[in-house]
């Protein structure tokens, strides 16, 4: 895939974030119903029109229609998938427990995953109107309003030109990550450690985890977010490190990933020592650890 292909697929899969999340909230400011999933795990209306809504606006990329494996469709034959050069993996409503609890702690995700691995991921804050947003080349950034974005109905073939015009619009106006200045933690000492958890799924393991962290470290910080805002909060360099030592999916994770790696961090598979892989037969995660700070792994 080259360059500008990789713009022409990040413009409208930030397009069809900023879509969904705007279904979303209409239905955020209103009664909702909630279902069970066979798992247990909660399903609203808006995971399935968030679904529908990025399923259209990738249909119409104007190269050919990559596949496409999302939370809400994933019941996909491993032999389908195993052989996928580049594909899409979605997460239309990524903590629909946060969505219930009306917390706002809640994003869209969308990933486009080369082989084993994110190359692309933009993920989308609905009730705080931001964006964070990386392809491979480009680097990871952060977006505060959604202004550009809303302009770029893409249902039409560009030139290569427009295509860069697009781009650079909208890079003028977003912030190049990680973002590291007065009053962020610093990651050169162990004089201190910020590490961001979930707010709806703390283990027996992440809290020894904490544990240990406070053995290594004078001073230990602990930030809580829901949904993939933990990694764009390393992103960002607002944490130092994000532990996961519970179940995630891998539509839960890939954006993030993305994002965290164009930002010149890692996510690595706590199992493996290994960058943590896509489009495994299960698509249950192993645990992880997330840092933009290799010291920071070390000692995890």
């Amino acid at each position: 895939m080259n360059s500008h292909e990789y713009t022409i697929n990040l413009i409208v899969s930030l397009l069809a974030a900023k879509v969904a999340g705007d279904a979303i909230l209409e239905i955020y400011g209103r009664d909702f119903g909630v279902e069970q999933k066979d798992d247990g795990s909660p399903l609203t209306l808006a995971d399935r029109r968030s679904h529908e809504i990025i399923c259209d606006y990738l249909n119409t990329l104007p190269s050919e229609q990559l596949p496409v494996l999302s939370e809400e469709g994933k019941d996909i034959p491993y032999k389908e998938r195993r052989d996928r050069d580049y594909y899409w993996l979605i997460d239309p409503l990524d903590g629909t427990k946060e969505f219930i609890k009306r917390n706002g702690e809640f994003t869209v995700n969308i990933a486009l995953i080369h082989k084993d691995r994110p190359v692309l991921g933009v993920i989308y804050i609905p009730v705080k109107d931001t964006f964070y947003f990386a392809s491979e080349g480009l680097g990871a950034y952060k977006l505060k309003g959604s202004e550009k974005v809303g302009v770029l109905e893409f249902r039409e073939e560009k030139n290569e030109e427009v295509i860069k015009d697009l781009l650079s619009d909208i890079l003028k106006d977003s912030t190049r990550l990680p973002v590291i200045g007065k009053g962020l933690p610093s990651t050169s000492h162990k004089s201190r450690i910020t590490i961001i958890g979930s707010r709806s799924h703390v283990t027996k393991e992440f809290e020894e985890f904490v544990d240990e962290m406070r053995k290594k470290y004078a001073e230990v910080e602990f930030i809580s977010a829901g949904s993939s805002l933990k990694f764009c909060l390393v992103a960002e360099g607002k944490a130092d490190i994000y532990p996961r030592l519970g179940p995630t999916m891998e539509w839960d994770t890939a954006a993030g990933q993305a994002i965290v790696e164009q930002a010149g961090g890692c996510v690595l598979d706590v199992e493996t020592g290994n960058r943590m892989s896509y489009n495994k037969e299960n698509l249950l995660n192993h645990r992880f650890v997330a840092s933009l700070n290799p010291a920071a792994l070390d000692d995890a």
